[in-house]
């Protein structure tokens, strides 16, 4: 993996290089084995927070932790792009447009002791803005080189705190054309529910259940680009205990093996359909 500049890695993107990379603040990491037309991402992933902002923060890291993705990247790692973000969703939310990216309160609590100086939310926005120079520049090499292009947006959430039986796995479906990509929603929602999972967790894929797709993520390309679809794949967190902050590696490894082959099945035949 190399540390390069945003611009760096626009430019590897242009000329259809492969590259493993980080950016140059540290904020992402982009892979590029191939070109192919499907792209995953774990946008959440991130954990990272700035040591200027820890004596400035009112919520402890396991909070944090909490609310942030934790092994969406993991579970998506082997498939040839996969974007990710490094950076906790405390610092700046980059499911979230840059007006609300930097939040003031989080989850019903007041984030910060006192408010954010200027230079402080710009370094953050700054992050923000260069995360989306990529996407951009990503997202239409794909458009560009295939016609069209999925994108699998990797999200996990608390499941625990619901007062009602939530599924394993929701799709997020509110902001894309469902007229134009029903079947393939619900094929991917079929492929999710056939996923097995250590300790007898249920198979189950609902769509708009729990959640419904209106991640900035998934509106920025959705917006900008009119043959890409992105999927918000969202699985309970059952793969650790969200009270203990204990992770579970072998549900992990279960789901990330069992996507190795559903993830690309899919994306074939989203190709397939749409490529004319």
């Amino acid at each position: 993996m190399k540390r390069l500049s945003v611009d760096s890695i626009i430019a590897k993107i242009k000329a259809e290089e492969t590259f493993c990379a980080v950016s140059e603040d540290y904020a992402f990491t982009l892979k590029i084995d191939s070109y192919v037309p499907y792209a995953c991402a774990a946008v959440h992933d991130g954990h990272q927070f700035r040591k200027d902002l820890w004596n400035n923060c009112l919520h402890t890291e396991y909070e944090r932790w909490y609310e942030e993705d934790p092994e969406t990247k993991k579970m998506v790692i082997s498939h040839p792009i996969v974007l990710a973000g490094c950076d906790s969703r405390f610092e700046y939310d980059l499911n979230r447009t840059p007006e609300e990216a930097v939040f003031e309160t989080a989850w019903g609590k007041q984030l910060w002791k006192q408010p954010l100086a200027a230079a402080e939310k710009d370094k953050s926005l700054n992050k923000h803005s260069n995360f989306y120079k990529v996407v951009k520049a990503l997202i239409s090499k794909l458009e560009e080189k295939f016609g069209v292009c999925v994108v699998y947006d990797m999200h996990s959430y608390n499941w625990q705190r619901w007062d009602r039986e939530v599924p394993t796995w929701n799709l997020g479906t509110s902001n894309i054309d469902n007229h134009r990509f029903g079947k393939e929603v619900e094929r991917w929602r079929a492929y999710l529910a056939s996923i097995e999972l250590p300790h007898n967790i249920k198979q189950t894929a609902k769509v708009n259940d729990t959640f419904q797709g209106n991640g900035y993520f998934l509106k920025y390309i959705t917006n900008n680009f009119k043959n890409t679809l992105v999927l918000a794949t969202e699985i309970a967190k059952v793969y650790c205990d969200e009270y203990q902050q204990v992770n579970y590696p072998e549900v992990v490894a279960a789901v990330a093996q069992q996507l190795q082959t559903l993830l690309p099945k899919h994306a074939n035949e989203f190709y397939n359909t749409f490529k004319h």
